[in-house]
């Protein structure tokens, strides 16, 4: 290993952006600099190591730049999707950027797509890669839980609460789109945080069934407004029904005349101050990172498993993405189904 003043870690978040990111990096430069390491920032995602020398895009982080970013959402580093990492030229102009800046070791927060960038970049570029799981998704392998997950968790939840006053004041049916791109973490935790009538989402809905499942619902909803005076809540997964929520609510009101109020949640759960979870998972994985290169670790995420931080491969964490609890699938399916007995 080489000698501890004249390691550099440089460090980037990329793609969606997700509450925590900033505690993480503040928690890698206090690390840091507790071993005498600089940290060089790189801005705008990859395009920080792509176009470094033409924009501008890296400098080294102090400690005032940290001092007082842990309480706040989104990312000072700025993120983007950069799809000149996924070329030859793109990786080249990369691992230059890093030679250059005689980086020893590159963190990277961010979800798969992030990773798949850094096991690219090994082939081009031989210092140390270590991921940081940034995603509200909460879907890479390997990990409990990722930075933003919780905190989504919670705006969304905060939202649904609110829609449920004025849905009971009117009686009315709401149909509530969460994020999670292709997968059902937020929409399962939501849906049942908030007591939703029927949670929508891959696990427990087929799109070749569309139609069936469509007549299902219309059927379940039809028997609650005549059994139950109140409002009915459904939360749905972002993609799961082409034109979303939007348009199965069409749907509902074109082949059964229910009446729903569609309403996409978005980029609200993305920003917003980190929960205390967040920031507790960030400030462990962004030191655990840092120790993790000081032991010559290499191509690894930091993941948390019953709450203590280990090493995964970041070919695993990528492989498969990461199945909702069947417990919680079931826990939702009881659920509505006892609701259904005592309240019809």
């Amino acid at each position: 290993m080489s000698n501890i003043q004249s390691k550099r870690i440089g460090i980037l978040t990329s793609g969606g952006d997700a509450p925590g990111m900033n505690a993480a990096i503040r928690a890698v430069v206090l690390a840091a600099h507790h071993y005498h390491i600089d940290v060089m920032g790189f801005y705008y995602g990859y395009n920080g190591l792509i176009c470094a020398e033409s924009i501008n895009q890296a400098k080294l982080i102090e400690l005032s730049d940290v001092n007082s970013i842990i309480h706040r959402g989104g990312t000072f580093l700025k993120s983007a999707r950069c799809h000149k990492m996924l070329t030859e030229d793109g990786l080249q102009q990369a691992a230059k950027t890093l030679k250059k800046e005689n980086i020893d070791a590159l963190i990277v927060i961010g979800g798969d797509g992030s990773f798949n960038g850094l096991l690219a970049l090994k082939d081009h570029w031989q210092g140390q890669l270590i991921g940081i799981p940034g995603t509200i998704d909460n879907d890479l392998d390997g990990t409990d839980f990722t930075i933003g997950f919780a905190t989504a968790v919670n705006t969304a939840i905060e939202a649904i609460d609110k829609i449920r006053d004025t849905a009971d004041a009117f009686e009315r049916i709401f149909l509530v789109e969460v994020m999670g791109r292709h997968s059902g973490h937020i929409t399962f935790n939501v849906g049942i945080a908030c007591g939703a009538e029927q949670v929508l989402s891959f696990e427990n809905f087929s799109v070749a069934e569309q139609q069936s499942k469509l007549e299902i619902l219309a059927a379940e909803i039809k028997y609650a407004q005549q059994n139950r005076h109140s409002s009915y809540i459904i939360v749905i997964a972002e993609n799961l029904w082409s034109g979303g929520a939007i348009e199965l609510a069409k749907k509902l009101k074109k082949s059964a005349g229910i009446e729903c109020t569609a309403c996409v949640l978005g980029h609200i759960q993305r920003g917003g101050s980190p929960v205390p979870k967040d920031r507790l998972l960030a400030t462990k994985m962004g030191v655990a990172a840092v120790q993790a290169i000081m032991a010559g670790e290499n191509h690894i995420m930091i993941a948390e498993q019953h709450s203590a931080t280990c090493y995964i491969a970041l070919e695993q964490a990528v492989k498969h993405r990461k199945v909702v609890s069947q417990q919680l699938i079931d826990a939702q399916t009881n659920i509505l189904a006892l609701t259904a007995q005592n309240q019809y």
